[in-house]
């Protein structure tokens, strides 16, 4: 009976440990919950070292790699052998690169390369992380005055009291004493965004929002659109596509109402196309840069134009939904040359389709040129040839042009002149050996197209260019120039746009030909 009673005393005692076994694990196990909860960084990253956490560089190089890639396959391309007469041919057009001949320097440049379109990028970004922060707080129906999302240009457009200092390259945004507004953006108004060498040759300007600005001097009723005639103008391709066709799309909405500012003024090239700036503005330009320290002030301002892709406007984002085929009905019209159709062969008695050959003198010749004249002749064609320089008359040109029915030249920027042809009509492009499709096509294939122009794309083999005489058969250059594209643009075009002239195949060619009037008839 004793051991009995001994026993269950025992029993108690263990209970009672148990009891304050259970309490004080549960006091723990809510302590480190609460550590856990309060305190993540003191027990789960307390056994990391510095070296397994990604580091600032490692972070800047999966940035820069994800901003360069979308753009890399949409890199600007150069066109035609027009020079700008105040700058050395080499500065007037743009580049992918520097080149270079050895590996190391490729990769050097790659590197520049990427550091330029990250700060490019990065700069875009914190002038408008900047802008937001400055009109987030109770004024959320205000946007921000300047856009930095285009992929080609930068603009800036505001409604109100805007002041214009050309002095001090300012614009102002006048806000009231009240406004928490604060922004200022710097821009160049010149769509090659990201293009550092183009744009060194644009001024920049400053886009800011204040209470106090410079006293008026000349008050304006139109609208005004600033931008920058510098950059890579003066090669006919360029003045196209980085001027004449998104000033159609940014101006052509105002119907001349528009009050023309002109950054970086060349007279030379406000003479040359003095017809385009007065159909689409009804006052004369007036130049920033020699303002007589006049103050202008408007209630609608545009900084900069509106710029798609190469030589091209999509209507899906265009103002008005204005697209290729009105921008070359106006240039038609503009420049008086308003043929509408095209002349099929036979359809008229006496009268021959036209083909217009833009001859190259300096590289990029056609040279059998007089036999390939001689057999578009024996199929029915009345045969044209010219050649579009950078001093050519465009009203005198552009007429020559629009009596043709097909036009045909090799990759350059005398294509550009098909924005003249009647609507239907057909463009050959003549692509040089060195897998230049895609650039010859982005350049002009795709935008004639978009015209309402039928296009034909003839590929020259390596029996047909002069690049046999120059490097062996077993060339890297003859068996696989694609892949020495990676040594930047100075190369591809020292070699395959300046290094080579054509000899066209004429039985091959004799097809393309062929379709071409065959489109005629259709």
């Amino acid at each position: 009976m004793g051991d009995k009673g001994k026993a269950i005393r025992n029993l108690r005692h263990e209970s009672r440990r148990y009891r304050l076994l259970v309490i004080l694990s549960g006091f723990f196990l809510v302590s480190l919950a609460f550590i856990v909860v309060s305190r993540p960084e003191a027990t789960l990253f307390s056994k990391l070292s510095l070296n397994d956490l990604p580091s600032e560089e490692d972070s800047s190089t999966i940035a820069v790699k994800e901003t360069v890639q979308p753009s890399s396959s949409s890199s600007s391309s150069s066109s035609g052998d027009d020079s700008k007469p105040e700058k050395a041919t080499e500065e007037s057009k743009p580049k992918w690169g520097d080149g270079g001949e050895e590996e190391s320097e490729k990769e050097q440049q790659d590197v520049v390369a990427l550091q330029t379109a990250t700060e490019n990028t990065n700069s875009d970004a914190a002038q408008k992380e900047q802008a937001t922060d400055s009109i987030q707080s109770d004024t959320p129906e205000k946007k921000q005055l300047c856009d930095f999302s285009g992929f080609r240009s930068n603009i800036c457009e505001m409604e109100g009291n805007i002041v214009i200092h050309p002095n001090s390259s300012s614009i102002i945004f006048v806000e009231s004493s009240s406004s928490p507004r604060n922004e200022e953006w710097k821009i160049q108004p010149y769509p090659r965004k990201g293009d550092k060498l183009c744009l060194s040759h644009v001024t920049e300007l400053t886009v800011r929002s204040s209470q106090e600005a410079p006293q008026c001097t000349e008050h304006h009723t139109a609208p005004g659109l600033v931008f920058s005639i510098s950059g890579y103008t003066g090669n006919l391709f360029h003045d196209f596509t980085d001027i004449m066709v998104p000033l159609f799309t940014t101006a052509n909405q105002f119907n001349g109402e528009l009050q023309f500012l002109l950054v970086d003024m060349h007279i030379w090239w406000v003479r040359k196309y003095h017809k385009v700036l007065s159909a689409l503005s009804n006052y004369p330009v007036i130049d920033l840069n020699n303002s007589n320290d006049q103050v202008h002030c408007f209630n609608h301002v545009i900084v900069g134009l509106r710029a798609h892709r190469e030589f091209t406007i999509d209507p899906s984002i265009s103002p008005n939904g204005v697209s290729m085929v009105d921008f070359a009905r106006f240039m038609r019209k503009t420049y008086g040359a308003e043929r509408e159709a095209t002349t099929a062969l036979g359809e008229v008695p006496y009268k021959k389709p036209r083909l217009l050959v833009i001859k190259r003198k300096r590289t990029r010749s056609i040279l059998n040129l007089d036999e390939i004249a001689h057999m578009a002749e024996e199929l029915g064609f009345e045969v044209v040839m010219d050649e579009a320089g950078v001093s050519s008359d465009m009203s005198q040109f552009a007429k020559v042009v629009n009596s043709c029915d097909v036009m045909m030249g090799v990759h350059g920027a005398g294509l550009t002149n098909a924005v003249f042809l009647p609507p239907k009509a057909t463009l050959i492009q003549i692509v040089p050996w060195g897998g230049l499709e895609g650039i010859a096509r982005m350049d002009f294939g795709d935008p004639v197209s978009a015209m309402g122009l039928r296009y034909s794309q003839y590929s020259i083999t390596i029996n047909e260019s002069t690049l046999t005489d120059k490097y062996p058969r077993d060339h890297d250059i003859l068996k696989n120039p694609v892949a020495l594209h990676k040594r930047g643009f100075a190369f591809i075009r020292h070699t395959f746009l300046d290094g080579q002239n054509v000899k066209l195949d004429a039985a091959r060619f004799r097809t393309v030909l062929i379709q071409a009037l065959d489109h005629l008839n259709q």
